[in-house]
């Protein structure tokens, strides 16, 4: 593991990348991703103790309760404009500085269970919603204005099942990195 780049710690399973196409398969791979995530991420942070909680997932990276607390902040973001382009006409949506929210005193509190917690509760509820959503009912859109253009809600699905993994995979590598 300590032969691994910057880039490989930041990003261990690759950046993101838009699909070419959205297939019904892919669509619904993406909705069990997502509906999968709170048992991989309570799993990938089982057991650690406060001061493993406290280590940056790698050099100057945030520390994995930040991690977990940040899951919480931008899923629940995620899931709300998921519920706004569903229920207005390309909303947009508000941009947040992630940065910031990762240093307030909720993002670096060492209990991570309420945000686990937050985290099981809003996927039940966002992987109920999204399996009463039609595969065209994806095509709604929302507008992000720091990106200035639209997106639409398959894309926002392979992100977020994407997203989950990413930062389950910080924990997972963090914990083969410093062996615990």
């Amino acid at each position: 593991m300590a032969s691994l780049n910057l880039e490989q710690l930041q990003y261990p399973i690759g950046k993101f990348k838009t699909p070419d196409e959205y297939t019904p398969e892919f669509i619904n791979q993406c909705k069990k991703d997502i509906a999968g995530l709170p048992m991989l991420l309570s799993r990938a942070v089982n057991g650690l103790t406060i001061e493993q909680l406290n280590t940056p997932y790698r050099p100057e990276g945030w520390k994995i309760k930040q991690v977990v607390h940040h899951i919480a902040d931008s899923h629940m973001n995620a899931y709300i404009r998921t519920k706004l382009t569903c229920t207005e006409e390309e909303p947009t949506v508000k941009p947040y500085i992630e940065q910031l929210w990762a240093l307030t005193p909720d993002a670096n509190d060492d209990n991570i269970k309420v945000s686990l917690q937050l985290i099981t509760a809003l996927h039940n509820r966002w992987s109920s919603f999204l399996t009463t959503l039609t595969f065209n009912d994806l095509d709604r859109c929302f507008i992000h204005p720091e990106h200035g253009k639209k997106f639409n809600l398959k894309w926002l699905c392979a992100l977020y099942a994407w997203h989950g993994k990413h930062h389950t995979a910080h924990i997972t590598h963090a914990r083969e990195l410093y062996h615990f």
